[in-house]
């Protein structure tokens, strides 16, 4: 039975109770909001005993026509909300239901271990954050959602199409994060979440560096991660234990990781030096770079190097810094 015939099936039956206890003169049960009370403590066999018939009339009407039937309309009406809340669990196991989000980290595509393995990090690094960022994994692969207690789930069709990605919201994301199988998916994804989504941050992961510099010629605003494993052999083969260097600095698990700050606005300009000593007097914390408004990066800048409002600043540290007193570095 549907919703409205259930509503109209119990109003009917309200209807018929109090007739029936109306013609067998039961007064004290038909005066509202009594006969409500009354109507559903009987019907769902919780007989407080505090309101009963006292005719015998009044107690046919209620052993023959109000529990039987009102305990028939109580189950069907706990079994349909039970059927809806499991549909709903199945629709969101299965990717199926419509997600109401913003500002939402969105992940597109999926990798196995190596999805995985980035989901496991985006809730640690969002441990270590004030806003607590809804994690949205939106596949065409034929899984259900590998983190149901964690995450949202979305399956779509194509990463491409309006009707799919608006259920994953694509448009309110503030981080999108491309990584598929094939670079030409990740091509085609990202051109298209630029168009739906241009004030976002769009990450897409390349295994071909030629198409990630591709794609930033026609999209400069979207950030490119291209494979670094290479590399990062070369670099260990002269360097000994350079890679095992840079895992630890993005690894956020354990030790020391790579963090970032945006400056605010001051009523004073403040140096690199200025910065850098602060941050690793009161925070154990050392800069190595900076990004400006323009996302030009400059790894190990000069300490009377002059920061601006909006500039990004890279350190590292154990933990992200959650409070940092600006102005009182201005005092040196």
């Amino acid at each position: 039975m549907r919703w409205y015939s259930i509503v109209l099936a119990f109003f009917l039956y309200g209807l018929s109770c109090w007739l029936l206890l109306a013609w067998a003169d039961e007064q004290a049960l038909t005066q509202w909001p009594d006969f409500l009370y009354f109507l559903v403590v009987t019907s769902s066999t919780v007989g407080y005993g505090d309101l009963s018939p006292a005719s015998e009339a009044g107690r046919y009407v209620v052993s023959l026509f109000v529990i039987p039937v009102g305990l028939s309309l109580f189950a069907l009406i706990l079994g349909r909300a039970a059927a809806w809340v499991s549909s709903q669990w199945f629709k969101g196991v299965k990717g199926l239901k419509q997600l109401h989000v913003d500002n939402h980290i969105l992940v597109m595509g999926w990798n196995g271990q190596r999805t995985l393995h980035l989901l496991n990090l985006l809730l640690r690094e969002r441990q270590h954050t004030a806003e607590q960022q809804s994690i949205v994994l939106c596949v065409k692969a034929e899984i259900d959602n590998p983190m149901p207690d964690h995450i949202e789930f979305v399956r779509v069709e194509s990463f491409n199409q309006d009707g799919d990605m608006n259920k994953a919201c694509i448009s309110q994301a503030s981080v999108i994060i491309i990584d598929n199988e094939h670079d030409d998916i990740t091509m085609t994804t990202a051109l298209y979440a630029n168009q739906r989504n241009p004030h976002g941050h769009i990450l897409a992961y390349f295994h071909d560096e030629s198409l990630a510099r591709l794609l930033q010629t026609h999209c400069p605003n979207v950030e490119c991660t291209p494979s670094v494993a290479v590399e990062m052999l070369a670099k260990s083969a002269f360097d000994p234990g350079s890679s095992a260097l840079h895992h630890d600095l993005l690894s956020v698990q354990e030790g020391q990781a790579q963090y970032s700050v945006t400056l605010p606005e001051l009523g004073k300009k403040l140096t690199v030096g200025q910065v850098f000593r602060a941050l690793k007097e009161k925070h154990d914390a050392t800069l190595i770079g900076l990004a400006d408004q323009q996302k030009r990066i400059e790894l190990n800048p000069p300490l009377d190097k002059s920061l601006s409002a909006g500039d990004k600043l890279y350190y590292i540290a154990v933990n992200r810094i959650r409070q940092i007193d600006w102005e009182s570095m201005h005092v040196q």
